[in-house]
């Protein structure tokens, strides 16, 4: 494969010299790739150019699971997250690597995280960026959410309702409109749905609903950047941020 569009998503070090790696191709889906001698004298260079973040044109052979790779270039300057947008970063890289299974092409998709990270970049608001973003990784990886309506009586979201949303099925109205432990409002659904930011408590909705849905599909298996984010969240509050 010959200069692919491509973002390092994770490495690791492998034997002496070299670096194994997961990386979102625009084709090719997730790949593994084996970079060998790059954390040697001579690969510093090629090394330094592997970051997640880093628009790539990589090339690699063989067969299996594991590629070598054989030539990179750069495809753009390197994306200058900072704070909060580089956490979000990293998160969207776990939830890839954990959700996207390897050599299922998915080139819509790869537009679109580019198009997320160059966002963050930017300084867009981190909360919402990041639950479009979900949102648009489920629906590629055919568990888009059920939106369109109450999946009990048919009707259309009301925005001043309250909903239990179920992974699968999608909301179920909820009689009255308390804000009971678990639901969330039909204006959050709504907002999501659209593709029109909400205010703060809503985006605050919207993050407890997406965190469950990805649980679910993950086999109830959290990601590590949940706790890292929860953990930042935490210290904010104690220093009153």
């Amino acid at each position: 494969m010959d200069l692919q569009p491509a973002y390092v998503l994770h490495a690791r070090a492998y034997r002496e010299t070299s670096l194994l790696l997961d990386v979102f191709t625009r084709d090719h889906g997730r790949v593994g790739l084996i970079a060998r001698g790059v954390r040697g004298p001579r690969g510093q260079a090629t090394r330094a150019a592997l970051q997640p973040f880093q628009p790539q044109m990589l090339s690699w052979r063989g067969q299996g699971e594991l590629f070598q790779l054989t030539t990179t270039d750069t495809a753009g300057i390197a994306l200058g997250l900072r704070g909060d947008a580089l956490l979000s970063g990293f998160y969207l890289n776990e939830v890839l690597l954990r959700l996207l299974p390897r050599h299922d092409p998915h080139a819509v998709l790869f537009w679109r995280y580019a198009e997320c990270l160059n966002a963050l970049a930017a300084g867009a608001p981190p909360a919402w960026e990041l639950r479009r973003f979900e949102r648009d990784l489920l629906d590629a990886l055919g568990y888009a959410l059920a939106l369109s309506g109450d999946s009990g009586e048919g009707e259309p979201l009301d925005v001043s309702a309250r909903y239990h949303f179920d992974p699968e099925s999608g909301p179920r109205r909820i009689a009255g409109e308390r804000a009971v432990p678990g639901s969330i409002s039909g204006a959050a659904l709504i907002a999501l749905r659209d593709d029109a930011m909400p205010d703060a408590a809503t985006l605050r909705e919207l993050r407890r609903l997406m965190r469950g849905v990805l649980l679910h599909h993950l086999g109830g298996r959290e990601l590590r950047s949940w706790q890292v984010l929860g953990d930042l969240a935490a210290t904010r509050r104690d220093q009153g941020g």
